[in-house]
């Protein structure tokens, strides 16, 4: 069957409804259009990988707000544009670098990044917090977040592991975050 701009368009609208199935089909129709441009920009396939399901995450999140007047890969390639910024500027927060001016010489203090008995207590807590929330989810969630953000498996990886398709994870994946921050914020 060949997709044409009427069939993508009535998985846009079922999408605007709340039609999971419409939500899978525009994912896997668009994946390999994103992924492929912020491969491009990133040059890295972890982080283009967390970049575009950060993108579909939010779009779903506001596909109410999608202008039907522009293409949906545009749509979504300004999404991950802005999802690819926002990671660049924590990672560029993360790499506070002062500059000093001794002797007519140009130093560079690096911030001590070490981080403090008080900061790993914190961490500590956060992540218990964290665990409980993990745990008030479905075990089939749990299980991807497990491999993805605790064991550091890549997308294919859970795949292979869990023996099901590629995409089915990715989706799996976003549900599980999705899910886990309305937990969260419903907790806080």
């Amino acid at each position: 069957m060949e997709i044409t701009s009427e069939i993508i368009q009535k998985n846009i609208e079922k999408a605007k409804s709340g039609d999971q199935v419409a939500f899978t089909f525009l994912l896997d129709f668009f994946w390999n259009e994103v992924y492929g441009f912020m491969l491009k920009r990133t040059e890295n396939e972890t982080d283009t990988e967390d970049i575009v399901i950060e993108t579909f995450a939010k779009a779903f999140d506001k596909i109410a707000t999608y202008n039907p007047e522009f293409g949906f890969n545009t749509w979504l390639i300004a999404i991950a544009k802005n999802v690819h910024i926002d990671m660049l500027r924590k990672k560029k927060s993360a790499l506070f670098v002062e500059m000093t001016d001794e002797e007519d010489q140009q130093a560079y203090d690096v911030a001590d990044t070490t981080p403090t008995v008080e900061d790993e207590i914190i961490k500590e807590q956060n992540l218990a917090r964290l665990l409980l929330f993990i745990k008030e989810l479905k075990p089939a969630y749990q299980e991807v977040i497990q491999l993805r953000y605790f064991q550091e498996m890549s997308y294919q990886e859970i795949s292979d592991e869990l023996q099901e398709p590629l995409n089915n994870v990715k989706i799996k994946l976003l549900r599980a975050k999705k899910l886990l921050a309305e937990i969260i914020q419903q907790k806080h």
